[in-house]
């Protein structure tokens, strides 16, 4: 019973380091998109272009964070499956909160010129190289520990970090910009929020120093130094991961595309969308609320779901995720266009609540896809292509469908993603509980 007892308490301290990293990394990640939507346009770049071009360029730097994702994926990947689990998600936190903290110090381009944005892409390339490493990193701690017939459930503790990020992403921004001026805070007040991000440093040192790796990665090292005499060790698993499951590589890339595309237009499109529409013309500090208390709603649909994904399994509870995100994307928009608060709030958290159906079961299914010795890389791979080519350059993509040909197109948009998920569960095997 004691064993018992302490089995428990190390799962919740593990499932709640994972959520406190998770949560600040995913902040730093996602108030680079707020800002990319309110301040970044004005700070970062000529203003002798149409407002319009300039939400584009802005958002496109945005996208430079996802393309950096799947290279921080294969590179985290390789030492995560050969050094382990937690060093390897030590090291893209402390990565992370230091980029994130440089952009808060980033001069503008009224100080720098064409330096400003070019060093704030890099530093953006960098947030990216740190999420593609840390996703798979915490993920693992989590699921890897987690008993079969509770994965799903742990796993949302690594999932709802997302959420949770975009949350104080949202009140960081809400709170400097109502506590100052609209003066000050496109001037100054915009980087406190940039550079409240070392704290993510002193939680990389907690896990470094409080947490061990899992049983899982424990006993796969233990058989590789048993055979290290008499075989040939595998260099790179993240080459053994291509090799082994390419089909099922892609095919996660596929099942994630739809929270991916629909998941940025509903955090940073929709803003953007707000604060520039004619029909709907809200506040910033409106907007922002709307998002947060959407994001603070998808919390707990992600445990119910993840919960319920370990009774009737990952793809029957991530499939109907799917084909409700499709069909909300067409109540989205005429909700916003209202320019009521309430319906805005209401189509943003019914959208994010359907994510939550794919995105909480996320991480147990993902971590079932593959075998010990390239679950990090291959689930990493799986993760980051489907973020690159779902999530990179959503919000722009959305804005030029908005301009060019009417925001019903945004809606077809979504759908489209949400049919390219269901076509690639259809393929990807049932998996839920079984053994690691």
């Amino acid at each position: 019973m004691a064993a018992e007892h302490d089995d428990r308490k190390n799962m919740r301290k593990v499932a709640l380091t994972s959520l406190a990293g998770t949560s600040i990394e995913w902040y730093d990640f996602f108030i680079y998109g707020t800002a990319a939507a309110i301040v970044f346009p004005k700070a970062f770049f000529p203003q002798d272009l149409p407002p319009m071009v300039l939400l584009i360029i802005s958002f496109s730097t945005f996208a430079v964070g996802f393309v950096a994702r799947p290279v921080g994926g294969i590179i985290f990947g390789h030492f995560g499956d050969r050094v382990g689990r937690k060093h390897t998600l030590v090291a893209a936190l402390m990565m992370m909160g230091l980029a994130t903290t440089l952009i808060g110090l980033l001069p503008t381009y009224g100080s720098i010129g064409i330096a400003a944005p070019l060093l704030l892409v890099l530093l953006r390339f960098i947030q990216g190289l740190a999420i593609g490493g840390q996703w798979g990193g915490a993920m693992l701690l989590v699921t890897e520990s987690a008993p079969a017939n509770k994965r799903g459930w742990y796993g949302a503790y690594a999932q709802a970090g997302a959420p949770v990020g975009v949350i104080l992403a949202n009140l960081a921004f809400i709170g400097v910009s109502m506590s100052m001026s609209d003066e000050a805070f496109m001037s100054w007040g915009w980087r406190l929020p940039f550079l409240a991000s070392i704290i993510l440093i002193g939680v990389s040192l907690f896990v470094q120093l409080r947490l061990e790796d899992t049983e899982a990665f424990k006993a796969l090292k233990a058989t590789q130094d048993s055979q290290s005499h008499t075989e040939v060790v595998v260099r790179s698993p993240v080459l053994q991961a291509l090799k082994k499951y390419p089909r099922t590589i892609m095919l996660a890339a596929g099942a994630f595309l739809s929270v991916q595309v629909t998941f940025y237009i509903l955090i940073a499109f929709t803003v953007a969308y707000g604060l520039n529409s004619p029909t709907v013309n809200l506040s910033r500090e409106s907007m922002l609320v709307a998002v947060l208390i959407a994001s603070a709603v998808m919390v707990p649909t992600q445990f119910y779901f993840s919960g319920l994904s370990d009774r009737l399994g990952r793809k029957r509870v991530y499939r109907w995720g799917a084909i409700l995100t499709g069909l909300w994307s067409f109540a989205l928009f005429p909700l916003i266009d209202t320019g009521s608060l309430p319906l805005i709030v209401l189509g943003i958290t019914l959208g994010l609540a359907f994510l939550g159906m794919q995105y909480g079961p996320q991480a147990a299914y993902f971590t079932e896809l593959f075998s010990t010795e390239v679950r990090y890389s291959g689930a990493s791979l799986g993760y980051q292509i489907g973020a690159i080519v779902g999530g990179a350059l959503a919000p722009t993509i959305a804005v030029l469908l908005w301009h060019e040909l009417g925001i019903i197109f945004v809606s077809i948009y979504i759908l489209l993603a949400a049919l390219l998920t269901l076509w690639s569960l259809s393929l990807l095997e049932e998996t839920g509980g079984q053994p690691l």
